[in-house]
């Protein structure tokens, strides 16, 4: 982060939109500490997810005067945004660092430290940073405030050393299924559940998680409880009350466990999947009709209760059908299911062919017909193989004459297994620096299918490396781009490029955007990839397997699509063989 954000302002002009995100997000952890209001702190956190995952330059709009189309962004707000662009600096936030000292936020992840104990440290012990909360727990002032005791400070000491362990506070949504499935499935043997499910943001399947919501349905919430900390996953208890079970894992993943009884479990479920704007929309619509909504059932006027075994029954009583939970994050969809038009996503069965794979013919680790026979067991119709070209000498990639060479061996292969499987022989082009594709013309159209990349020289300037990418894309010979911002989830940043102007070239000469379903990648981001559908690109989800393991990853593809509101008819590799093999034949 630039220094300048630290001290309220940013460095000049040509601020991206990750700087502008960034203050936003601060404003609404320090308004979170001071006390204001939930509604308040939401808007500032919808602002900041909005601009940070915009798909143009914040800049661009601002110049455009367009501030207010994008989703979340009042007059207020845009307001603020339009300061910040025009001057530098913020002056709302910088009277809001000299109320509250910045480096509170730190706190914020330091588990058993939410805002409300945050600001008691601050005004009451003089704690500003995380170094100063470790002093004071390791001196044992904290447990002489008032509820702190020699427990909670023993686990705020714990929580700074498991905090100090981790390199971030989000992990990426794989490790976090895999951790969660093993949890689930342990917690539905226990005695007394009768149903166990995976709630919060992995249930929305978020790219990145910072704890885990799981929801138990059971009469005797303290008996499975108590069994629950007896697995061997647990590290510690964070926290307990009646309903609810915080709990740190040893590898410093923080889980919450929610048991109900049978008869709450649709309300509970929602309640903890959220998001917290997709549920405060259903709080509001719910006070309309007179209710009151919580994990607990609806409450009306007259003190009596309505309970929701399953959350269908929670939405039919909102007058909504049924709202998947990966749409939930306050982006349209409570309005759409109003108006009867929530899209039909995209799900794991609608995929009938994988288009983005490699071989041990470049980095791959398994043979053509290994990987061909396990797409096979996976019940793919087609498979194309598209190992890297010629100028990728990390991934060993294939010069013309070898590529020519794996065409005789998918010829063979393609024999051996016959019409079971289409075996298509396709290519990972690299996109080279002055934006010049690695083959020729000539070679290229000898392949059934071509993929253009950027893997190197990702920090060129924005306009230098959006012509590179819009180069490739109207190539007639491209028929697909892949992983389009070169992002690694949590350890790159994407490029810096025009997304708004790759979206309408590659609709216009309908060429297919990948959503690249390894978890480290997730590139298009569901954001992008809801913008791309709505200016009519074409889709696909592809694993870019280099293992027959990798095919499994669909899913996480999957649920970027489903992010996106995606539908199968804009996925290609959706269609069947034969209509995949007519489209790529009509590109020429």
């Amino acid at each position: 982060m630039r220094e300048g954000i630290h001290a309220g302002f940013l460095g000049g002009m040509d601020v991206n939109n990750r700087e502008v995100a960034e203050v936003f997000q601060r404003i609404a952890d320090l308004l979170e500490i001071k006390g204001e209001e939930i509604y308040r702190v939401l808007a500032y956190r919808r602002a900041s997810d909005t601009v940070r995952s915009l798909g143009e330059s914040i800049e661009a709009v601002w110049r455009d005067g367009r501030l207010e189309e994008i989703p979340g962004v009042g007059k207020a707000i845009s307001g603020k945004i339009d300061e910040l662009l025009r001057t530098g600096r913020l002056e709302f936030y910088e009277k809001l660092t000299t109320e509250i000292p910045p480096s509170l936020i730190d706190l914020l992840h330091v588990g058993d430290v939410g805002p409300k104990k945050a600001a008691r440290f601050w005004k009451e012990l003089g704690i500003t940073s995380l170094d100063d909360l470790e002093a004071a727990a390791k001196a044992g002032r904290l447990k002489s405030l008032r509820g702190m005791g020699e427990r909670s400070e023993k686990r705020i000491l714990e929580s700074l050393e498991a905090l100090k362990l981790r390199q971030t506070d989000r992990i990426l949504i794989n490790q976090a299924w895999e951790i969660a499935a093993d949890l689930v499935a342990s917690l539905g043997k226990l005695p007394g559940v009768e149903k166990a499910e995976v709630a919060g943001s992995l249930r929305r399947w978020r790219e990145t998680v910072g704890d885990l919501d799981l929801i138990a349905a059971s009469s005797d919430a303290s008996s499975v409880m108590n069994a629950f900390l007896s697995l061997p996953q647990i590290s510690r208890i964070v926290g307990r009350g009646e309903t609810k079970l915080s709990v740190e894992l040893h590898n410093g993943l923080r889980t919450q466990l929610w048991v109900h009884p049978p008869s709450h479990f649709g309300t509970a479920l929602q309640y903890a999947t959220g998001s917290q704007a997709h549920n405060v929309r259903l709080r509001e619509l719910a006070k309309r009709s007179g209710l009151s909504l919580s994990e607990h059932g609806f409450m009306r006027q007259d003190g009596s209760e309505i309970t929701c075994e399953d959350e269908e029954e929670v939405y039919r009583i909102l007058g909504l059908p049924w709202i998947p939970a990966e749409l939930r994050e306050d982006r349209g969809e409570v309005e759409a299911a109003l108006e009867d038009r929530l899209p039909k996503l995209i799900t794991q069965n609608d995929l009938v062919g994988e288009l983005h794979s490699h071989s041990d013919w470049s980095d791959g680790s398994c043979t053509l017909e290994e990987m061909v026979r396990a797409a096979q067991a996976f019940g793919l119709q087609y498979l194309a193989i598209t190992d890297h070209s010629q100028s990728l000498g990390v991934a060993r990639g294939l010069d013309v004459d070898r590529l020519r060479q794996q065409r005789e061996a998918i010829n063979e292969i393609q024999q051996a297994v016959g019409d079971d499987i289409r075996v298509l022989q396709g290519i990972e082009v690299e996109i080279l620096a002055d934006g010049r594709m690695d083959y020729s013309d000539e070679v290229l159209s000898e392949l059934d299918l071509v993929i253009a990349s950027l893997h190197t020289s990702l920090r060129q300037p924005r306009h230098i490396i959006t012509a590179r990418l819009l180069k490739a894309i109207r190539n007639p010979h491209v028929d697909m781009i892949a992983h389009p911002t070169g992002r690694l989830v949590g350890s790159r940043d994407p490029a810096d490029l025009d997304m708004e102007a790759i979206f309408e070239t590659a609709a216009e000469h309908q060429v297919v955007l990948s959503i690249n379903a390894s978890p480290e990648r997730l590139d298009l981001s569901d954001v992008h990839a809801r913008r791309a559908m709505e200016l009519g690109c074409l889709l696909a989800v592809n694993t870019d397997a280099h293992h027959p393991e990798h095919l499994v990853l669909q899913q996480y593809g999957v649920g970027v699509a489903r992010r996106a509101w995606v539908e199968s008819g804009s996925v290609i590799n959706c269609w069947p063989y034969d209509r995949v093999h007519q489209w790529l034949r009509a590109r020429g």
